[in-house]
Protein backbone atom coordinates (compact mmCIF):
# COMPACT_ATOMS: atom_id res chain seq x y z
CA UNK A 1 0.00 0.00 0.00
CA UNK A 2 1.18 3.16 -1.05
CA UNK A 3 1.31 6.42 1.40
CA UNK A 4 2.59 9.85 1.73
CA UNK A 5 3.81 11.49 4.96
CA UNK A 6 2.93 15.47 4.95
CA UNK A 7 3.41 17.77 8.01
CA UNK A 8 1.68 21.17 8.74
CA UNK A 9 3.35 23.06 11.33
CA UNK A 10 4.41 19.84 12.82
CA UNK A 11 0.97 18.43 12.76
CA UNK A 12 2.02 15.01 10.67
CA UNK A 13 0.18 12.73 8.73
CA UNK A 14 -0.10 9.43 7.04
CA UNK A 15 -2.14 9.84 3.36
CA UNK A 16 -4.04 7.17 1.81
CA UNK A 17 -5.73 6.91 -1.53
CA UNK A 18 -8.43 4.72 -0.33
CA UNK A 19 -10.99 4.73 -2.84
CA UNK A 20 -11.94 1.29 -2.17
CA UNK A 21 -10.21 -0.70 0.92
CA UNK A 22 -10.97 -2.12 4.70
CA UNK A 23 -13.76 -1.38 6.72
CA UNK A 24 -13.61 0.80 10.07
CA UNK A 25 -11.97 -1.60 12.37
CA UNK A 26 -8.90 -2.84 9.68
CA UNK A 27 -8.62 1.17 9.62
CA UNK A 28 -8.38 1.41 13.28
CA UNK A 29 -5.84 -0.84 13.99
CA UNK A 30 -3.55 0.37 10.69
CA UNK A 31 -3.41 3.59 11.52
CA UNK A 32 -1.96 2.29 15.38
CA UNK A 33 0.39 0.08 13.37
CA UNK A 34 1.50 3.02 10.86
CA UNK A 35 1.14 5.99 13.34
CA UNK A 36 3.65 4.41 16.01
CA UNK A 37 6.93 6.55 15.92
CA UNK A 38 8.95 3.49 16.94
CA UNK A 39 7.19 0.55 15.14
CA UNK A 40 5.72 2.29 12.28
CA UNK A 41 5.92 5.42 10.15
CA UNK A 42 4.97 7.44 12.97
CA UNK A 43 2.73 10.54 13.00
CA UNK A 44 -0.06 11.70 14.20
CA UNK A 45 -3.58 10.16 12.57
CA UNK A 46 -3.76 8.28 9.33
CA UNK A 47 -5.99 9.81 6.42
CA UNK A 48 -7.56 8.23 3.60
CA UNK A 49 -9.13 10.10 0.25
CA UNK A 50 -12.03 8.59 -0.56
CA UNK A 51 -14.82 9.50 -3.19
CA UNK A 52 -17.76 11.96 -2.12
CA UNK A 53 -20.86 12.43 -3.48
CA UNK A 54 -21.37 16.03 -2.01
CA UNK A 55 -18.01 17.06 -2.69
CA UNK A 56 -14.72 17.15 -4.64
CA UNK A 57 -13.29 14.69 -1.97
CA UNK A 58 -13.84 12.60 0.54
CA UNK A 59 -11.48 13.11 4.16
CA UNK A 60 -11.66 10.64 7.07
CA UNK A 61 -8.92 10.98 9.66
CA UNK A 62 -8.40 7.61 12.39
CA UNK A 63 -5.70 9.19 15.48
CA UNK A 64 -2.56 7.40 16.45
CA UNK A 65 -4.66 5.58 18.68
CA UNK A 66 -6.82 4.19 16.11
CA UNK A 67 -10.16 6.72 17.32
CA UNK A 68 -11.69 8.18 14.22
CA UNK A 69 -11.21 12.41 14.10
CA UNK A 70 -14.25 14.32 12.90
CA UNK A 71 -11.81 16.86 11.40
CA UNK A 72 -8.21 18.47 11.32
CA UNK A 73 -7.56 21.99 10.14
CA UNK A 74 -3.83 20.74 9.83
CA UNK A 75 -5.15 17.96 8.30
CA UNK A 76 -7.25 19.52 5.32
CA UNK A 77 -4.47 21.36 4.15
CA UNK A 78 -2.09 18.69 4.23
CA UNK A 79 -5.75 16.66 2.51
CA UNK A 80 -5.31 19.33 -0.35
CA UNK A 81 -1.97 19.31 -0.90
CA UNK A 82 -2.05 15.54 -1.61
CA UNK A 83 -5.08 15.46 -3.58
CA UNK A 84 -3.96 18.10 -5.86
CA UNK A 85 -0.22 17.07 -6.53
CA UNK A 86 -1.59 13.32 -7.12
CA UNK A 87 -3.92 14.93 -9.29
CA UNK A 88 -7.30 13.05 -7.75
CA UNK A 89 -9.49 16.06 -8.35
CA UNK A 90 -9.85 17.65 -12.01
CA UNK A 91 -9.63 21.31 -12.77
CA UNK A 92 -13.19 21.46 -13.10
CA UNK A 93 -15.97 19.75 -11.34
CA UNK A 94 -19.50 19.87 -12.48
CA UNK A 95 -20.58 18.78 -9.23
CA UNK A 96 -18.79 21.02 -6.76
CA UNK A 97 -17.96 23.97 -8.92
CA UNK A 98 -14.10 23.60 -7.82
CA UNK A 99 -12.16 25.55 -10.09
CA UNK A 100 -8.27 26.40 -10.41
CA UNK A 101 -5.78 29.00 -11.90
CA UNK A 102 -1.92 29.62 -12.31
CA UNK A 103 -1.43 30.91 -8.37
CA UNK A 104 -4.27 28.75 -6.59
CA UNK A 105 -6.85 26.08 -6.27
CA UNK A 106 -10.12 25.56 -4.29
CA UNK A 107 -11.60 22.28 -3.34
CA UNK A 108 -14.36 21.13 -1.20
CA UNK A 109 -13.38 18.33 1.18
CA UNK A 110 -16.58 15.87 2.99
CA UNK A 111 -15.85 15.79 6.61
CA UNK A 112 -17.43 13.79 9.54
CA UNK A 113 -18.31 17.36 10.39
CA UNK A 114 -19.17 18.45 7.62
CA UNK A 115 -18.16 20.21 3.99
CA UNK A 116 -15.24 22.21 4.38
CA UNK A 117 -13.44 24.21 1.34
CA UNK A 118 -10.01 24.54 1.32
CA UNK A 119 -8.17 27.42 -1.17
CA UNK A 120 -4.63 26.25 -2.19
CA UNK A 121 -1.66 28.62 -2.94
CA UNK A 122 0.49 27.58 -5.67
CA UNK A 123 4.04 27.36 -6.20
CA UNK A 124 4.28 26.11 -9.62
CA UNK A 125 3.03 22.49 -9.76
CA UNK A 126 3.62 21.96 -5.83
CA UNK A 127 1.06 23.04 -2.73
CA UNK A 128 2.94 25.17 -0.15
CA UNK A 129 0.13 26.95 2.11
CA UNK A 130 -3.67 26.74 1.81
CA UNK A 131 -6.18 28.23 3.96
CA UNK A 132 -9.02 26.52 5.07
CA UNK A 133 -12.79 27.48 5.66
CA UNK A 134 -13.43 26.11 8.97
CA UNK A 135 -16.81 26.39 9.62
CA UNK A 136 -19.00 28.51 12.39
CA UNK A 137 -17.68 27.69 15.34
CA UNK A 138 -20.81 26.33 18.00
CA UNK A 139 -21.34 27.04 21.72
CA UNK A 140 -24.21 25.13 22.35
CA UNK A 141 -23.60 22.42 25.36
CA UNK A 142 -25.21 19.40 23.17
CA UNK A 143 -23.22 20.95 20.03
CA UNK A 144 -20.11 20.43 21.66
CA UNK A 145 -21.21 18.40 23.17
CA UNK A 146 -19.92 19.18 27.37
CA UNK A 147 -22.49 18.67 30.43
CA UNK A 148 -22.12 21.64 32.79
CA UNK A 149 -23.55 22.12 36.11
CA UNK A 150 -26.46 23.89 36.66
CA UNK A 151 -25.68 25.65 39.79
CA UNK A 152 -23.03 27.20 37.53
CA UNK A 153 -24.97 29.80 35.61
CA UNK A 154 -24.25 29.38 31.99
CA UNK A 155 -25.72 32.46 29.26
CA UNK A 156 -26.98 31.07 26.27
CA UNK A 157 -24.10 32.20 24.44
CA UNK A 158 -20.61 30.65 24.80
CA UNK A 159 -19.14 29.25 27.80
CA UNK A 160 -16.46 31.25 28.92
CA UNK A 161 -14.19 31.30 31.58
CA UNK A 162 -15.79 27.89 32.89
CA UNK A 163 -14.16 26.69 36.49
CA UNK A 164 -12.68 22.89 36.81
CA UNK A 165 -10.00 21.85 39.00
CA UNK A 166 -7.60 19.17 37.90
CA UNK A 167 -4.99 17.90 40.66
CA UNK A 168 -5.62 20.90 42.83
CA UNK A 169 -4.45 23.22 39.30
CA UNK A 170 -7.37 25.93 39.28
CA UNK A 171 -8.24 26.02 35.04
CA UNK A 172 -10.66 28.49 33.50
CA UNK A 173 -11.81 26.95 30.03
CA UNK A 174 -13.97 28.37 27.48
CA UNK A 175 -15.65 25.67 25.47
CA UNK A 176 -16.74 25.61 21.85
CA UNK A 177 -17.06 23.16 18.84
CA UNK A 178 -15.04 23.83 15.80
CA UNK A 179 -16.79 20.44 14.55
CA UNK A 180 -15.05 18.55 17.37
CA UNK A 181 -14.53 19.60 21.16
CA UNK A 182 -12.33 21.66 22.49
CA UNK A 183 -12.00 23.59 26.17
CA UNK A 184 -9.08 26.72 25.62
CA UNK A 185 -7.42 27.53 28.98
CA UNK A 186 -5.65 31.06 28.91
CA UNK A 187 -2.74 31.67 31.37
CA UNK A 188 -0.89 34.65 32.16
CA UNK A 189 2.26 32.78 32.41
CA UNK A 190 4.45 31.37 29.33
CA UNK A 191 2.79 27.72 28.34
CA UNK A 192 6.08 26.20 27.96
CA UNK A 193 5.94 26.03 32.34
CA UNK A 194 2.29 24.44 32.19
CA UNK A 195 2.50 20.48 32.75
CA UNK A 196 0.44 19.59 30.00
CA UNK A 197 1.42 15.84 30.23
CA UNK A 198 0.21 15.63 33.19
CA UNK A 199 -3.17 17.85 33.03
CA UNK A 200 -3.74 17.18 29.40
CA UNK A 201 -4.93 13.52 29.57
CA UNK A 202 -7.43 14.78 32.42
CA UNK A 203 -8.68 16.78 30.99
CA UNK A 204 -9.26 15.39 27.68
CA UNK A 205 -11.13 12.66 29.75
CA UNK A 206 -13.08 14.11 32.06
CA UNK A 207 -16.86 13.35 32.89
CA UNK A 208 -18.01 16.58 31.38
CA UNK A 209 -16.80 15.89 27.79
CA UNK A 210 -19.01 12.69 27.04
CA UNK A 211 -16.70 12.21 23.85
CA UNK A 212 -13.58 13.25 25.16
CA UNK A 213 -12.33 16.99 23.80
CA UNK A 214 -9.04 18.41 22.97
CA UNK A 215 -7.74 20.94 25.23
CA UNK A 216 -5.26 23.99 24.94
CA UNK A 217 -3.44 26.49 26.86
CA UNK A 218 -2.91 29.54 25.69
CA UNK A 219 -1.10 33.20 26.79
CA UNK A 220 -1.89 36.45 25.09
CA UNK A 221 1.23 38.43 23.94
CA UNK A 222 -0.55 41.16 22.18
CA UNK A 223 -3.75 41.42 20.31
CA UNK A 224 -2.04 39.76 17.15
CA UNK A 225 -0.34 37.36 18.90
CA UNK A 226 -1.08 34.19 21.21
CA UNK A 227 1.70 31.26 22.06
CA UNK A 228 -0.20 27.89 22.59
CA UNK A 229 0.27 23.84 23.12
CA UNK A 230 -2.13 21.77 22.65
CA UNK A 231 -3.18 18.34 23.88
CA UNK A 232 -5.34 16.60 21.07
CA UNK A 233 -7.59 13.99 21.48
CA UNK A 234 -6.69 10.50 20.59
CA UNK A 235 -2.88 11.37 20.21
CA UNK A 236 -1.52 13.80 22.69
CA UNK A 237 0.23 16.52 22.87
CA UNK A 238 1.20 17.57 19.37
CA UNK A 239 3.14 20.14 17.47
CA UNK A 240 0.37 22.39 16.25
CA UNK A 241 -3.43 21.95 15.87
CA UNK A 242 -5.13 23.53 13.41
CA UNK A 243 -9.10 23.41 15.25
CA UNK A 244 -7.29 23.85 18.36
CA UNK A 245 -5.83 27.03 16.66
CA UNK A 246 -8.90 27.78 15.41
CA UNK A 247 -10.54 27.25 18.91
CA UNK A 248 -7.91 29.46 20.84
CA UNK A 249 -9.42 32.96 18.05
CA UNK A 250 -12.75 32.32 18.48
CA UNK A 251 -12.45 32.66 22.42
CA UNK A 252 -9.84 35.51 22.55
CA UNK A 253 -12.06 37.02 20.21
CA UNK A 254 -15.37 36.74 22.49
CA UNK A 255 -12.59 37.65 25.49
CA UNK A 256 -11.77 40.81 23.92
CA UNK A 257 -7.82 39.51 23.76
CA UNK A 258 -7.16 39.86 19.58
CA UNK A 259 -8.61 41.73 16.67
CA UNK A 260 -10.06 40.06 13.81
CA UNK A 261 -7.13 38.59 12.64
CA UNK A 262 -4.65 36.61 15.06
CA UNK A 263 -1.32 34.39 14.64
CA UNK A 264 -0.94 31.45 16.79
CA UNK A 265 2.24 30.91 18.28
CA UNK A 266 2.94 26.74 18.07
CA UNK A 267 5.71 24.35 18.86
CA UNK A 268 5.67 23.10 15.14
CA UNK A 269 5.36 27.18 13.89
CA UNK A 270 2.76 29.88 13.16
CA UNK A 271 -1.04 29.79 11.72
CA UNK A 272 -3.10 32.92 11.08
CA UNK A 273 -6.55 32.60 12.18
CA UNK A 274 -9.06 35.43 11.36
CA UNK A 275 -12.93 35.55 12.99
CA UNK A 276 -14.86 38.58 13.05
CA UNK A 277 -17.77 37.17 15.80
CA UNK A 278 -20.12 36.21 12.98
CA UNK A 279 -19.21 34.42 10.05
CA UNK A 280 -16.84 31.53 9.33
CA UNK A 281 -13.55 30.40 10.71
CA UNK A 282 -10.70 31.24 8.03
CA UNK A 283 -7.13 29.43 8.63
CA UNK A 284 -4.16 29.74 6.92
CA UNK A 285 -0.60 27.66 7.13
CA UNK A 286 2.33 26.11 5.36
CA UNK A 287 2.27 22.20 4.30
CA UNK A 288 5.15 20.47 2.74
CA UNK A 289 5.57 16.55 2.18
CA UNK A 290 8.11 14.44 4.18
CA UNK A 291 8.65 11.60 2.60
CA UNK A 292 6.64 8.55 0.69
CA UNK A 293 7.00 5.06 0.64
CA UNK A 294 5.33 1.48 1.06
CA UNK A 295 3.04 -0.38 3.76
CA UNK A 296 4.10 -4.01 3.03
CA UNK A 297 1.74 -6.41 2.95
CA UNK A 298 2.82 -8.61 5.78
CA UNK A 299 1.86 -5.70 8.32
CA UNK A 300 -1.42 -5.06 6.95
Amino acid sequence: MKFSKLQATGNDFILVAALTGPGKGDWEELARAMCDRHFGVGADGLMLVQNSTIADLKMRLFNSDGSEAEVSGNGLRCFAKYAIEKGLIGKMSSRTGSRCNRDNRYLTIETLSGVRKVKAYMSGSKVNRAQVNMGLPRFQPEQIPVKVKIDIPIASGPILDYPLVIDGKKLTLSILSMGNPHAVSFLSRPVADFPLAEIGPKVERHAMFPDRTNFEVARVLSRGKIEARVWERGVGETLACGSGASAIAVAAQLLDYMNKQVDIILPGGTLTVSWDRAGEVLLMGPVKEVFTGEWPKERR
